[in-house]
């Protein structure tokens, strides 16, 4: 009867394992073989962002086919942070000065992109202050470089109504600037640009310096005061023809709460791990940082890029194992001589209370040869003095509260030996004096 219970019980038991069996295993399959599918967004086509984005998208995908990129255009960072909030995108670049809302997770800090002020040299511009009434062609509204212009004008105190601005592509305004139609150009993008090199075999335009690096980063710290070397856009007649000042941001990639933390790892992995195969892509890949020194710019990181970044790092035991020792160590023979003096007063109280039980004893010992009341009211005194000197004792810790109980019960036999005593004497005075009566 049991045995047939057992068994039809154990039925329902061993199909339901199974079914757990094949569910998991069916998840864990499709988790090893699907392909997840994310959308970066980037900026113009002929822009830095968006061949780093193409690079990125190519590399990503040879490390592990089972991730995907997506690149789109866009107008720059603020439409970036704007379909990144939106949930279009699941990954974005912007610049590290891009404000952004808590949701927005950095995966790592990128190239750096320079200020770059081009002029014309017959527009007689040589410095900020002289763009003042002259033509200006500007990236597209919407752009970091459209930000930061403004940004600049209001560092050197430009007067707003004199400037001729006009927001345009990066191509458009780089043909603007050949053919004379502007008298400057103004843009963010990396040293190296092969469009800023070409546009910079022109002649007659040459790169401005901005050499109040220092003194913008007081207001956006996030800027960086990066030197634009020498030769930087040809080698052969230096362009610039020295080193020149010059300020700029880090690009920075970022994503958004609730992507999932092993497909951010991934692909911070393959950033930092595959960085030669970045760099043929994209040479400025090179300049890839660690993210410590941007830890203070307003970007919390993914937990995904976290969990990459803090792998290679001690735990908090092992890199502080020293001083824990030593805290150890200390708090030890702390412990020890705190529990040795403990040992040293507990052994001075006990020994002070042996020696009133001592004197205890040799009082009722005495207490039974003595023939006489009076010695015995005597010892009555002595005995409530004794505990007097106790009390105080144990008040002032000198005697531990066991010591005083183990004291008080030799006390009171001794107190009551007294009183036998005393009882036994006053019956032996009459049997005296009837005896003398006789006599």
């Amino acid at each position: 009867m049991q045995e047939s219970i057992f068994r039809k019980s154990a039925i329902p038991v061993a199909i339901g394992s199974i079914i757990m069996v094949i569910i998991f295993g069916v998840a864990w399959f499709r988790d090893r073989n699907d392909i997840y599918t994310l959308t970066l967004a980037t900026g113009s086509k002929s822009g830095q962002y968006y061949a780093f984005g193409q690079a990125l998208s190519k590399v990503v995908t040879r490390h592990n086919p089972h991730i995907k990129i997506k690149v789109i255009e866009s107008n720059g960072a603020v439409e970036n942070v704007k379909l990144l909030q939106e949930k279009k995108v699941q990954l974005a670049l912007v610049q590290s000065d891009t404000s952004v809302s808590p949701s927005t997770k950095a995966v790592s800090f990128l190239f750096p992109e320079m200020f770059h002020l081009i002029a014309r040299k017959d527009s007689g511009i040589k410095q900020i202050k002289d763009l003042e009434g002259k033509r200006i062609g500007l990236m597209p509204q919407g752009s970091g470089s459209h930000t930061m212009f403004w940004v600049l004008s209001e560092h050197y105190q430009l007067d707003k109504t004199r400037l001729k601005t006009r927001s345009m592509m990066p191509l458009e305004a780089h043909e603007a600037l050949n053919q004379g139609k502007v008298d400057a150009l103004f843009r963010l993008v990396a040293l190296g640009n092969f469009a800023v090199i070409e546009l910079l075999q022109n002649p007659q335009l040459e790169l401005l310096p901005i050499d109040q690096g220092a003194a913008l980063k007081l207001n956006l710290p996030a800027l960086e005061e990066i030197i634009i070397p020498k030769g930087a856009y040809n080698g052969a007649v230096p362009i610039p023809p020295q080193n020149l000042s010059g300020v700029g941001v880090r690009a920075v990639l970022v994503t958004r709460q609730g992507i999932k933390q092993e497909i951010i790892f991934e692909i911070t992995r393959i950033l930092y791990e595959a960085r030669n195969d970045l760099v043929k892509e994209f040479p400025q890949a090179a300049m890839i940082d660690e993210p410590n020194n941007y830890r203070n710019l307003g970007f919390a990181f993914h937990p995904g890029a976290l969990d990459y970044y803090n792998q290679g790092k001690p735990s908090f035991i092992v890199e502080y194992a020293e001083p824990i020792g030593l805290f150890v160590s200390v708090s030890v023979l702390f412990i020890s001589g705190i529990w040795q003096l403990r040992l040293w007063l507990k052994g001075k109280q006990k020994n002070r209370a042996d020696l009133y039980n001592l004197q205890l004893l040799e009082i009722i010992a005495k207490i039974q040869n003595i023939e006489d009341l009076d010695q015995l009211n005597q010892i009555r005194c002595q005995l409530l003095e004794m505990l007097e000197k106790v009390i105080i004792d144990l008040d002032k810790d000198l005697i531990s509260a066991e010591s005083f109980q183990s004291f008080t019960f030799p006390w009171q036999m001794a107190l009551s030996s007294i009183h036998q005593r005393e009882t036994l004497l006053i019956r032996k005075q009459p049997q005296k004096m009837i005896g003398v009566d006789e006599n």
